[in-house]
Order: C-alpha cells, then structure tokens, then sequence
C-alpha cells in the first residue's frame, strides 16, 4: 500500500517565499520603466513627426576646388530634399572640372528621390568629385536640420 507522506512546510519559509516573489516583482517592473522610451513632459510621438526633419529654406555651403570655390546651394522641405546646385558657377570652373556639373545632376536626382546622404552610390570615375561634393552637402544640411546632433 501507498505510504502517505506528510509534508510540513514552516511559516518562515512562506514569509521568505512571498519577499523573494515580491523582489522579484519589484525588479521586472524597475527594469522595464528604466529601458522604455521615455517622452518629455506634454510631448506626445505625433509632434516629432508632425515637426519634420529640416526647417524648410535654402542652405549654402562653400566648396574648395583646387584655387576656386564654389558656391553650393540646397532647397529643403520640412521632410525632404528639393533640390542642390552652383550658385554662379564659372564656365572655366566647368572647363577645368568636367566632372562636377554631371557628379552633382547624379547625386542630386539621388537626394531628391529621398535617398540618404550616406547611402548614394559613387561612381568609380568621380569619386574624388563625388565625395567632396557630398561633403558639401552634408555641410548644408547640417544647417537644415531641426534637431542637430
């Protein structure tokens, strides 16, 4: 026949039992408060969006090419590249860098389709053109920006 068993569990061990779980409760609960997202006080998740990423205007920045500079010019909308071109580009600036006018038409039609700065393809033949022109850029949205870094 089956022995019955008799187990006999002590008041200490339940008070230790419900501290432990209630520690435990106390844990879960700072640790997901402390890595949730948090907002500012009367900020809610739509005004971000609602704000944009750029203050909307025409940004400048200078380019140094061998002895000349160039003039760079960027259209922004609250969320979106308008567009980017030379303000008073010198023909002989264009004769000396052949590779300037079509690197920045390509680049261009890259921002305005919303590709990133960082994720424009760069072709091998203008790379040197392409790299320093997208620096301008970058140096112009800098400006642009709602919330610089």
């Amino acid at each position: 026949m089956a022995k019955t068993k008799i187990v006999v569990i002590q008041m200490k061990e339940l008070v230790y039992t419900a501290i432990f779980a209630g520690l435990g409760i106390l844990l879960i609960l700072l640790l997901v408060f402390m890595f949730l997202p948090s907002r500012k006080d009367g900020e809610s998740t739509s005004d971000s969006t609602a704000a944009g990423k750029y203050n909307p205007g025409v940004y400048n920045s200078q380019i140094t090419l061998g002895d000349s500079t160039l003039n760079l010019e960027l259209v922004v909308d609250a969320d979106q590249i308008k567009s980017v071109s030379f303000i008073n580009l010198e023909d002989s600036v264009a004769t000396m860098y052949p590779l300037v006018k079509p690197s920045l038409a390509s680049i261009e039609k890259e921002l305005v389709k919303g590709t990133g700065l960082d994720d424009i393809p760069i072709s091998e033949k203008s790379k040197y053109t392409e790299t320093l022109l997208i620096e301008g850029i970058r140096s112009a949205l800098d400006k642009a920006l709602v919330n610089p870094v």
